[in-house]
């Protein structure tokens, strides 16, 4: 059974009173342990897409089965333990509280599972990716890369199946950039983790099992790498 399948997923959004379509009849299966890129120009559907695989939105039309499980009208009382423990998201803009520091950041998912080992669960993982000496930095401390590889820690700490990337290195040059792909890829194999991931960039569909590219709102392409 895959662990995400879809079937003819259709999204609309109103703009000055106008319907437009951004996702267009999307039949989707993805394996257990597969690394997916999603590709596509801007406005092509690719986080529209990803927001509707992981829960945060909703289609118009069609359905998401997780595990075989259909999620696509659970309500939020179901979704959000689902998120949280089914799910790791790393977004472009790090999105980590600015009250909290690095350690706590990580650790705030775990702490919402009321695990009691969150606390070296987030350690060890930020000792893995060279973030020891940062626990208790705050987020405005930190240098991008950094800032981008505590996200990764939180998004890992609870060992979700299912890891979402939305253009994980859009807002890092380079070598950071290289770097930060590098660590989720090397997590992920270590972790069996299930990983797609939103980009433009050739370089990282390159290193996918799979790259599906998105053309106004429907799939035009779906090969192996």
């Amino acid at each position: 059974m895959p662990i995400l399948e879809t079937t003819t997923l259709s999204k609309i959004y109103l703009i000055a009173g106008r319907p437009v379509p951004v996702l267009d009849d999307v039949s989707l299966k993805v394996e257990r342990g597969e690394f997916l890129v999603v590709k596509g120009e801007s406005g092509s559907g690719k986080s529209t897409l990803l927001s509707i695989l992981s829960g945060l939105d909703r289609p118009d039309r069609g359905r998401v089965l997780i595990g075989g499980m259909d999620i696509t009208d659970l309500g939020e009382d179901a979704l959000a333990p689902l998120r949280n423990t089914t799910f790791g998201f790393v977004f472009q803009s790090f999105h980590l509280v600015p009250s909290l520091t690095a350690r706590e950041n990580v650790m705030f998912p775990a702490e919402l599972k009321g695990d009691p080992q969150a606390r070296g669960k987030a350690e060890s993982l930020m000792g893995r990716v060279g973030l020891s000496e940062r626990l208790n930095s705050f987020p405005h401390q930190l240098s991008g890369g950094e800032k981008q590889r505590c996200a990764i820690c939180r998004a890992l700490i609870n060992d979700p199946p299912i890891v979402f990337a939305d253009e994980p290195t859009g807002n890092l040059d380079s070598v950071n950039g290289a770097g930060i792909l590098e660590l989720l890829l090397e997590l992920q194999r270590e972790r069996r983790t299930t990983l797609i991931l939103v980009t433009h960039s050739q370089e990282i569909a390159a290193s996918a099992d799979r790259v599906i590219t998105l053309r106004d709102g429907r799939i035009v392409t779906g090969q192996r790498s």
